[in-house]
């Protein structure tokens, strides 16, 4: 392995030195601009049309032709959006060649700069230059970005949806697939995940104001981070050297959610300043407070009576009131050192606070009901014990996410040197959260009698009848338990470095280029946690001495405690609480983990490049080496046995990928790519935190678990016509093993020495394929007669057929097939906007299938999220150049989150929630 680390960067090396030089060559280089100067325009394509060499423009619109004989050449320069521009340089006996390119002139050039035409044109460039499959999404010239978050925003490009969070786009789904398949980064720093048990990030923790572009990579190249079998998610924040004027933008913001009632700030300012040619600073900070409320219920232990008819043995009516805080800031510096070399600094700061109060109540069924039909169950204190625990959550959360990038590229002659080091943190932290407080009531032949109406399968009602004032007298529930977080801090953090060469060699009618490089990462994921038990108060205490009210809207279920009174309760009386040391040492030791994830990689890879045919070809090399810890933890009821334990583990992957672009004609792209990719198990899931309770009943992380690897087939078509419009499609086929499930194994056995009767254990299942197909369309009408030549549409769908095999209960005998988790067959995306003079118009449809969440040991039981679809509206209103008002209507239809099981011939709930819309309004400012 060693032996390819040295061997790829001497053979690009020795190549060459071998190669001959190009007599007497210059270089043309230049920018491209809009036509009034403003902003660059990347992925502008350039050609010398005598030939037949390609360039693109970089995100300072700069571009180079390196090795060019003395001459007078044309050179084309394309952009969707506007027509070709044709300019002629002659370069020189000695010397090199300047050529600055304008398209559009001062008057028409707004078009691909300003507003939803100027985005959908900058994506297309920018999708139809990339080298493999790609979509693309990117603010306009004045600021302004089509979201309010990323995760909202990458929701409308092709192939992509959200897994919802409270009513919120977090996890980006590509291509119907889990959000653990993606990898995220920013300016080309992985973004590290602040929970304690998931490698996903979520997006909606970064604001959109201080977001240039986000580039969504479906398919990988040799130069790339292999570990992603979705998508890599690439995101950008400004640069001073994306525009040629200064920009200074403010918006400032109400956001009203209608359960809340409730009207909430946010406010922005983001600006970009060139202080010379050679020195630029960009940045930005937004701020953000909202208020919402969500009404959910849910219920499990689903069984049948001797009729056959359906019940749950356990149900929770929970009211949420939920406060969230963004804070986010970004800083870009960027120096043109010399005329050869670039350098910049990029960094980001995002935190995300959560307050969240939940208020519930939950009836548990110890005997099946007296009576039932197909949509009802009357239990009966006679029969067995109900219990109803009424309780109150007080969380406190706050995430934080923070990045450094520091790098540069060196452009001398054919060779290019690119080269950055980079820090990235993420963390979450709760100190002193009360989660939850309970008391508890057990009617057991006091006469109580509770009836469920399961007329609506997604909402169930109870009733209680008999002696109703003994279930609702809060004197009733005495106090039972109280769980404090007294510490919960996890946190994830890396360092990279990474150094590029590549030489180009010019031929008659097209360059070769040969590049290699190497990258190291150094992660180290840890989570410590403190959590104090405590079922015992030295005293009288009961649900009267903290009661509160409700925002619950399905049915009243007081009484109910407090948001702050139990916490408020606990602070005062702390000493006349009496703490379970053998349930506290249990919780907190179980939880503790830390792995570090070593990764050291190199490619070596060649690239041709024709204004036809591109081709890229190589091998990527990714050497890991894991060192984990955590702690066997057992109990037999009256005490806690702790055992550190540690296993070290190293891989490697040989990564071999192809692509190929291929342009026949003017304005159709071809496209075929193969390249094999992994996706390394989730840190926490590798931690061998073994915790086994009193019945032998464990749960496990597992360290010899095997990362995702997967062989990658991707062909697409793009029609690029008209002036601004864009029809594509494409197929995908991909070949997984060695996929990570959870799963509850109920026969007995034995865990590294341990013996246990019932199991839970992330597995690596079988082999998994993907396959499914994608369509997208994008046009401007500008071509129909006013006023309908403002409107403009985006449509995409795709479907994913993924399906893998897990064995039933561990039993290699008895194989299932399942979809794969967090995979949905179909999901749809449209967008019809409208902008022509001073308004511009937005309604976005967005439809997800269902999926499969969670896996169990029967396909009966295994939890699915049902289909979404949702609606959302958008207006805004140029007063004066610069200067816009804008309302958004978010979740118009009040879409729910429903997750069910296919139990008994139906639907049976698992969880329920609904949020209602959110509306926002405000005004922005750019000069």
């Amino acid at each position: 392995m060693n032996r390819f680390f040295r061997g790829a960067s001497r053979a690009a090396i020795a190549l060459a030195l071998t190669a001959p030089a190009a007599a007497l060559a210059g270089t043309i280089s230049g920018t491209v601009l809009d036509g009034t100067g403003t902003r660059a325009l990347q992925s502008t394509q350039l050609r010398i049309v005598e030939l037949g060499r390609v360039a693109e423009a970089g995100r300072d619109g700069s571009y180079r032709f390196p090795d060019v004989a003395p001459g007078t050449y044309t050179i084309e320069a394309r952009y969707v959006g506007a027509d070709p521009v044709r300019t002629t340089v002659t370069v020189p006996s000695t010397g090199d060649a300047d050529a600055d390119i304008r398209i559009g002139s001062d008057i028409d050039s707004s078009i691909i700069v300003v507003g939803q035409v100027a985005n959908q044109a900058s994506a297309l460039s920018r999708q139809r230059a990339a080298d493999g499959v790609e979509s693309v999404l990117t603010r306009d010239a004045i600021g302004q970005f089509p979201d309010q978050n990323v995760a909202e925003s990458i929701r409308r490009l092709p192939g992509v949806n959200i897994l919802n969070d409270q009513g919120e786009g977090r996890f980006v789904s590509v291509r119907g697939l889990d959000p653990a398949l993606n990898a995220a980064s920013i300016n080309g720093t992985r973004l590290p995940a602040p929970e304690s048990d998931t490698r996903q990030v979520a997006l909606d923790v970064i604001p959109s104001e201080l977001i240039e572009s986000i580039e969504i990579k479906k398919s990988l190249t040799p130069d790339m981070d292999a570990d992603t079998i979705g998508a890599s998610i690439e995101i950008n924040t400004t640069s001073a050297f994306d525009r040629k004027k200064d920009l200074y933008s403010v918006k400032l913001e109400g956001s009203y959610n209608d359960f809340a009632d409730a009207l909430t700030p946010k406010g922005s300012f983001d600006f970009s300043t060139r202080l010379s040619d050679r020195f630029g600073i960009a940045g930005g900070f937004s701020y953000y407070k909202r208020k919402f409320e969500s009404d959910n219920i849910e219920a499990t232990d689903w069984d049948v009576t001797d009729e056959g008819n359906a019940y749950a043995a356990e149900v929770q009516y929970r009211d949420y009131d939920v406060q969230r805080k963004r804070i986010g800031g970004s800083l870009s510096l960027d120096w043109l050192a010399t005329d050869t070399t670039k350098l910049y600094a990029r960094g980001l700061y995002s935190q995300f606070d959560d307050q969240e109060y939940r208020g519930d109540v939950i009836l548990i069924m110890d005997e099946a009901p007296r009576s039932s039909t197909a949509t009802s169950a009357e239990f009966s204190d006679e029969d067995g014990r109900i219990e109803v625990r009424r309780r109150m959550k007080d969380r406190f959360e706050r995430q934080k996410i923070k990045s450094l990038t520091l790098g540069g590229e060196t452009n001398t002659g054919p060779w290019k040197i690119t080269y950055s080091g980079s820090w990235s943190e993420a963390s979450e932290r709760e100190n002193g959260s009360i989660d939850p407080t309970r008391f508890r009531a057990r009617f057991n032949d006091d006469g109580v009698n509770v009836g469920f109406d399961y007329s609506d399968p997604r909402k169930p009602r109870f009733a209680v009848t008999g002696n109703s004032d003994a279930f609702f007298d809060p004197e009733s529930y005495g106090f039972n338990e109280l769980e404090r977080t007294t510490l919960s801090d996890a946190r994830d953090r890396e360092y990279a470095l990474r150094g590029d060469i590549s030489r180009a060699f010019a031929f008659d009618n097209g360059t070769f280029t040969v590049q290699t490089g190497m990258k190291a990462r150094w992660r180290k994921k840890s989570y410590n946690l403190q959590s104090d038990v405590y079922d015992d108060y030295d005293g009288d205490y009961t649900l009267a001495d903290v009661l509160g009210g409700q925002t619950y809207r399905i049915q009243d279920i007081l009484p109910l405690p407090s948001h702050t009174g139990p916490s408020n309760f606990f602070n005062t009386n702390r000493d006349n609480f009496v703490l379970n040391e053998v349930d506290t040492a249990l919780a907190s030791a179980s939880s503790d983990y830390g792995v570090k994830e070593d990764i050291l990689a190199t490619y070596l890879l060649g690239r041709w490049d024709s204004d036809k045919l591109r081709v890229i070809g190589g091998v990527r090399l990714e050497q890991t080496r894991n060192d984990i810890n955590a702690f066997t933890t057992q109990s037999d009821g009256d005490t806690v046995t702790v055992t550190p334990n540690r296993f070290v583990r190293n891989y490697t992957d040989w990564l071999p990928s192809l692509t190929v672009r291929y342009e026949p004609i003017r304005n159709l792209v071809l496209r075929l790519g193969g390249y094999k990719s992994l996706v390394r198990p989730k840190l926490s899931d590798l931690a061998p935190r073994f915790d086994i309770n009193e019945d032998d009943e464990a749960t496990t992380g597992n360290p010899n678990l095997k990362p995702y690897r997967a062989w990658n087939i991707d062909a697409s078509a793009e029609w690029y016509f008209g002036t601004n419009a864009a029809l594509t499609g494409g197929v995908f086929w991909k070949s997984v093993k060695n996929f990570v499930v959870s799963q509850r194994l109920t026969t007995p056995g034995t865990f590294n020495g341990i013996d246990y009767e019932e199991l839970t254990i992330p597995i690596n299942g079988d082999k998994g394929k993907i396959k499914g197909f994608e369509l997208s369309y994008a046009q401007v009408f500008s071509f129909l007669p006013a006023p309908l030549d403002g409107l403009l549409l985006n449509v995409n769908y795709t479907y994913t057929d993924a399906k893998g095999t897990v064995l039933n209960d561990g039993d290699i005998s008895d194989p299932r097939s399942i979809p794969l988790l967090n995979s949905s067959k179909n999901t749809l995306n449209v967008v019809i906007g409208y902008e022509k003079g001073p308004i511009s118009l937005r309604a976005a449809g967005t439809y997800r299938d269902k999926y499969l969440d969670e896996i169990t040991d029967a396909a009966e039981t295994d939890r699915y999220v049902d289909d979404h679809f949702q609606i959302d509206l958008s207006a805004k209103y140029r007063i004066v150049p610069g200067v816009r008002v804008f309302a958004e209507w978010i979740n118009v239809t009040n879409e729910p989150y429903f997750a069910y099981q296919n139990f008994a011939g139906g639907k049976r709930l698992l969880q329920f929630e609904e949020y209602n819309w959110t509306a926002k309004f405000g005004i922005s400012a750019s000069f």
